[in-house]
Parts: C-alpha cells; structure tokens; sequence
C-alpha cells in the first residue's frame, strides 16, 4: 500500500465532503484504540475544526489513559483540534433503573453494551449538532463489512466513514507513519463495551490477521471446503458472523406495497 498517499487521499476526501456539506469540522469519539486514533488523526489533518470526545461509561483505565495520551498528542500538534469528556456512567445507571434486567444474564449483558454504543452515538450527534461537525465513524473494513462487528445505531450510526475501506492491517500501516502512540499501537483491540479489558478477538473467537484471511478467501470464492484445522475454524466463525450480522450491512428492508393497493 502507498501509505502516504493513501493518507492524503483520505485527508481530502474528509475536507471536501465537510466543505461541500457547509460544516465546520468532525467530532470523533476517543476510544483509546487504534481506529478512531487513526480517525481524529486524519480528520485534524484537514485542518478543519476536530472535537475528540471522551465518552467513558465503567471504562477500564487502561482505555481512559490511553485515549488521553493520544488526545495530548493530537492537541500538541494540530491547533484545530479541542476535546471534551462526557462521562456518561451516570446516564447509564439511571437507564438501567427504568427498564428490566431480567431474562438470561448474557443477553441482557450484550443489550446493555449495546446501549453503551448507542447512548454515546447521541452524545455525539448532539455536540455535532451544537457546533455543526460531522460525526466520523471509526469503523474499517474488516467489522463493517466483514464480521459486522459493531452496533447498529450506535457506533454504526455515523455521517460519513474515512477508514471502513481499509483492513485491520492497513489501518495499523497509517498509524505508524501518523505517528499513533506505542501505547495504542501495541494495545489488544477492544470495543471497550463491557467495562472490563477483554479484546475483540476474545469475543469473536479469530484474531484481525485471521479474519482478513478469511474475507480474502470469500472474496475468492472459497466454499472452505478444502480448509483444515484452525483455517477451517475460522472460515466458519467469519462466515457465521457474517450471515448474522447481514442486517447491519445490508439496507434496512422496505416493505413495497404494489401500486394497484394503494388505489382507492
């Protein structure tokens, strides 16, 4: 990949979207990971106005001093860049006092993390509104349309997405040459949704590297049927969260009602 021109191609796209759209700039949510350092980081480098905003909710404090290093960073070296945090943990609790947490513990779990990613998509829509930003979306290639590995409505739920054609890979390629720090860098990719450290490949049982491998092998046409071992494990855990998460990629369905019902 020509990583540097990469970079400048994606830097132009987001200015000239933002300009076209009559806008000031973008506000990204700071995770503490690699994608949406990678995101602010592209985003400041349009030199328009970029707010990166912290949306901790029981967040682990590894995340927390991570996502400030890079905040720190991105500030000392781009004028247009400010931050706010809002913690919303507060927010959270009280929501989980007005509804029910009954029925099997780890669908319920799934549903509050779920709503994590949802209450800050409203955080940010509401600082975009008030300062007239686009929300950039932090999402590659691999979780948009790979495993679906995200939330609908919720850190799905974006105005324009600068990073979603670049694999895992191809993201950490920019980040070194974007200058991303070590500690992010070096940091087991996590959603950060359950309050705890435990990484994307914890949860979805394969590894990026391995995953990339298994959408490359969709792509051409593999049926998996010649795979053994751990490639044939992970050809089915890719295609399983694939079929699943169809919904997420695919446009919400429309049900068409025929001309001649719709007569009198």
């Amino acid at each position: 990949m020509q990583t540097e021109k990469v970079v400048n191609h994606i830097v132009k796209w987001l200015k000239e979207y933002a300009l076209n759209a009559n806008v000031n700039g973008f506000v990204v949510g700071i995770s503490g990971g690699i994608d949406s350092a990678v995101t602010s980081t592209l985003c400041a480098k349009t030199g328009l106005d970029v707010l990166c905003l912290e949306m901790p909710i029981h967040q682990a404090k590894s995340h927390v001093s991570r996502a400030q290093e890079h905040i720190a960073q991105l500030k000392n070296n781009f004028k247009n860049v400010c931050d706010m945090q809002a913690d919303l943990t507060p927010v959270f609790e009280e929501f989980k006092t007005e509804i029910s947490l009954d029925g099997n513990q780890a669908i319920v779990d799934m549903a509050l993390a779920n709503t994590r990613a949802r209450l800050r998509m409203t955080t940010l829509y509401y600082y975009a509104g008030l300062k007239k930003l686009l929300v950039a979306g932090t999402g590659n290639k691999v979780e948009d349309f790979g495993v679906g590995f995200y939330t609908k409505y919720g850190d799905g739920g974006v105005d324009l997405s600068p990073i979603a054609d670049l694999l895992k890979s191809e993201v950490y390629e920019l980040a070194r040459i974007l200058n991303i720090p070590e500690s992010i860098m070096n940091a087991a990719p996590s959603d950060g949704l359950f309050g705890d450290t435990r990484s994307d490949e914890d949860q979805i049982g394969a590894s990026y590297p391995e995953l990339e491998w298994a959408m490359k092998m969709v792509e051409e046409n593999k049926n998996g049927t010649d795979f053994n071992g751990r490639e044939k494990e992970v050809f089915k855990i890719y295609n399983q969260f694939n079929s699943s998460n169809k919904h997420k990629m695919n446009p919400i369905p429309i049900c068409m009602v025929p001309n001649n019902l719709k007569q009198s």
